[in-house]
């Protein structure tokens, strides 16, 4: 291929269009919200006319039901506790409207692009589902935000996870309507306005559409889904810097074989040995310093399965919830009834998050007692104390890794921390009306904070075991590297070169952090679209 070739490539790369994830009719996956998110597809609206025409059925339905005098909760009525208020006809129109306004009361830091992009996309799914009584319009809306990349500012506290996420979504109900202020072009701006440039008017919201909106789980959905593939590419990370300090602290490749897994049959945990055995394939097994390794080198599949069995299971029940009807009442286009129910609880988001953080806390602990090991010149097997790089005579001034290791410690500490379980945090509000509530957007918040301080610890340990592994070089130029770890520590070497005098490491640690958040220093990783 030619050098022209290749920049056409390139060109064409950078100006293609995101693929287009069909709503509508069918199942959307993790990895299709994270692709979303992330700015690699768009969404589009199924074609099919048997879908399309359940959606408008179930608003008819509505319409119908409501002139023949019925009444639906929310339509008709207050809103919770206030479901014993009759809202005159008159005043019908206007309630949605009121809703919206009154949930504004968000605090806490915003939801960024990739989060907000998250959540619309779980709640567009949800409406698509077809028993939300919403017009196709109010979905075309949704899939515009998506598309054009209007980007609610949703603040992040304020959700007790049932009636569902109903202060933060009504951020994304108002962008509907052309009230609050949103992202668009990197720039805060209010909503009516972006709205007039892209030749719409703001949504008037028919009767059900502000709490079809609002009262379901898609926030803590959206985000569970970004911390899903966050934490599986954490786990073979975590796999890969196991097999690192193997090499880099002359141990044992035999605490991995298969049969140890056989024997053991824990799925998750055999696939973690799978990986570092594939990455220490050709090390040559003999007895290095002890006859077995520390157990943060010999326990790591037993660690890091842990987190990649329940990765099996969380997906089972983020994908549910992903595409599930989950705001109440439900609209049966078919059977034409009004089921009055509790959808919008998110106990399952909130177990599988308060889960999901505890075992990715303990890939942090995991990898922070690896990093404390290759740094002890007591336990590295002849490594250099802190892994300093300097010559001989520079050597009583330079400190090398140590103050990385210290942060790191924190970082871990931190991250355990934060494994207290949000969901037995019930409180009873709204005058006793939401009295058990699931607390799962509180939940996913924790996980993806635990999430960032184990990349932080991660991301550490890896700039460690590089220099660590350049160091045995050193001692003992036959080390055999095999080809992955090989080719791993020419990439983090291009983004942090070796320490072999001491300099701050920050902008280093950030970059590589940053590489570890977008799943993207190890094959393996949530990348499945």
């Amino acid at each position: 291929m030619s050098e022209h070739d290749l920049i056409d490539d390139a060109h064409a790369m950078r100006t293609a269009k995101p693929r287009a994830v069909v709503i509508g009719g069918r199942r959307l996956s993790i990895e299709e919200v994270v692709a979303i998110a992330k700015g690699r597809a768009n969404v589009a609206l199924s074609g099919d006319p048997a879908w399309r025409s359940r959606i408008q059925r179930g608003a008819d339905f509505l319409r119908r039901h409501l002139a023949a005098g019925e009444t639906v909760y929310g339509v008709n009525t207050g809103y919770g506790d206030a479901c014993v208020v009759d809202v005159p006809m008159e005043l019908v129109e206007a309630l949605p409207l009121q809703l919206t306004r009154y949930h504004g009361c968000g605090m806490g830091a915003y939801l960024d692009d990739a989060q907000a992009l998250a959540v619309i996309a779980a709640r567009l799914n949800s409406l698509a589902y077809g028993f939300s009584g919403v017009r196709p319009v109010l979905l075309e809306r949704l899939a515009d935000l998506i598309n054009h990349r209007v980007l609610p500012r949703i603040p992040s506290e304020g959700s007790v996870g049932a009636s569902g996420d109903l202060t933060p979504l009504s951020y994304v109900a108002a962008a509907l309507v052309g009230e609050r202020d949103v992202m668009f072009d990197g720039t805060l701006r209010d909503a009516a306005g972006v709205w007039a440039q892209l030749g719409h008017t703001p949504l008037t919201l028919a009767p059900k559409e502000g709490l079809a909106l609002m009262n379901g789980t898609a926030v803590m959905t959206g985000l569970a889904c970004l911390a899903f593939a966050r934490a599986e590419h954490l786990a073979r990370l975590a796999a890969r810097l196991t097999a690192l300090s193997t090499i880099a602290l002359d141990g044992r490749a035999a605490h991995f074989d298969a049969m140890i897994f056989e024997a053991k049959p824990h799925a998750g945990q055999a696939e973690a040995a799978a990986w570092i055995r594939a990455d220490l394939a050709g090390r040559d097994d003999t007895p290095g310093h002890r006859l077995q390794d520390r157990y943060s080198i010999r326990c790591a599949p037993h660690v890091i399965g842990v987190a990649v069995d329940a990765l099996s299971w969380v997906r089972r029940d983020v994908e549910n919830e992903l595409n599930s009807a989950n705001d109440n009442p439900l609209i049966d286009p078919d059977g034409e009834r009004v089921l009055h129910g509790g959808n919008f609880y998110g106990g399952h988001i909130a177990f599988a998050m308060d889960a999901l953080k505890t075992a990715v806390a303990n890939l942090a602990d995991l990898m922070d007692r690896q990093l404390a090991l290759i740094v002890d010149d007591k336990f590295n097997n002849g490594l250099p104390r802190n892994l300093s790089g300097a010559t001989s005579a520079r050597a009583p001034i330079n400190h090398g890794f140590k103050a990385v290791q210290i942060s790191s410690s924190a970082w871990t500490a931190e991250a355990l921390k934060h494994t207290m379980p949000a969901s037995v945090f019930s409180r009873s509000t709204e005058a006793h009306n939401q009295d058990k509530v699931s607390m799962g957007t509180i939940a996913a918040r924790d996980c993806l904070r635990v999430l960032e301080l184990t990349e932080q610890v991660a991301a550490a340990h890896t700039l460690a075991t590089v220099q660590a592994l350049k160091l045995r070089m050193r001692i003992n130029e036959a080390t055999l590297v095999p080809q992955p770890l090989h080719a791993f520590a020419q990439e983090v070497a291009a983004l942090s070169p070796f320490v072999d005098e001491d300099r701050a490491l920050e902008s280093d640690l950030r970059a590589l952090t940053a590489r570890i958040a977008d799943c993207a220093l190890v094959e393996g990783g949530a990348h499945h679209e």
